[in-house]
């Protein structure tokens, strides 16, 4: 039987890393092709769900003793599980944006912004996670691709959790199946119609090259320099 924690080394073992394999148990049970999602399935699941939530709640991520990857892969994780949490809470709903409050300010108190859960004690949301964490800490702009706001423009959901050991070679694959796909990113040679989300966050995917050049690390297709970009509308309805 597979702990709840990984150990660390016996001379550091004041932060153990949680294990993920029961997060990657329910997203292999319950999301499909292309990342559509049972929620159904997972109401169904709630308590094992929660369980791991809870394992998450009480170990919290250890700068000092935890490795990149291992930091990554737990807020990855748990950014995707509380979100799927938030949906299953007040579902049936058409959209994660049905959640927001009824009286709002733009990019200030959205249901993003709403702290529903607690990690070390602390209450959090999915916005400090997402960009006081992710975006802040890890200067990695495949994360966009790794998390899921539960929405069908969304990169979609992995039907398994991401793991410190292969989280590198998880995220580049997330990359090339959301550029690669007609559904979120239309590339040829000298155009291309891409995600609003490459322009919602450019700066994170042009701290280092330019977007063209980004997008060509994992497009089928090889875009000129100096290609016509677009973009695309959002799809807010629920990824089911």
């Amino acid at each position: 039987m597979m702990n709840a924690c990984q150990r660390r080394s016996p001379e550091n073992t004041e932060a153990p890393v949680p294990s993920h394999h029961s997060w990657s148990a329910l997203l292999q049970q319950h999301v499909g092709d292309m990342g559509k999602v049972d929620y159904m399935g997972f109401i169904g699941d709630k308590a094992a769900l929660e369980a791991y939530l809870d394992l998450l709640s009480g170990h919290p991520p250890d700068p000092k003793s935890w490795s990149r990857e291992e930091q990554l892969a737990y807020w990855i994780n748990a950014y995707n599980a509380f979100t799927v949490k938030l949906i299953i809470d007040h579902y049936p709903i058409k959209s994660i944006t049905d959640l927001h409050p009824r009286f709002r300010i733009p990019m200030i108190n959205t249901i993003w912004h709403r702290r529903f859960f607690r990690i070390g004690g602390q209450r959090f949301s999915l916005d400090r996670i997402e960009h006081k964490i992710l975006r802040r800490e890890f200067d990695e702009p495949r994360i966009h691709f790794g998390i899921n706001c539960a929405s069908y423009s969304c990169p979609p959901l992995r039907n398994e959790a991401y793991v410190p050991e292969r989280i590198n070679g998880q995220l580049d694959d997330q990359a090339r199946i959301f550029i690669n796909n007609e559904i979120w990113n239309i590339i040829k040679n000298d155009e291309a119609k891409i995600s609003p989300i490459f322009k919602w966050f450019q700066s994170d995917f042009t701290k280092k090259t330019s977007l063209i050049s980004y997008l060509n690390r994992y497009s089928d297709n090889r875009l000129e320099s100096d290609a016509n970009i677009s973009y695309m509308d959002y799809d807010w309805r629920l990824n089911e």
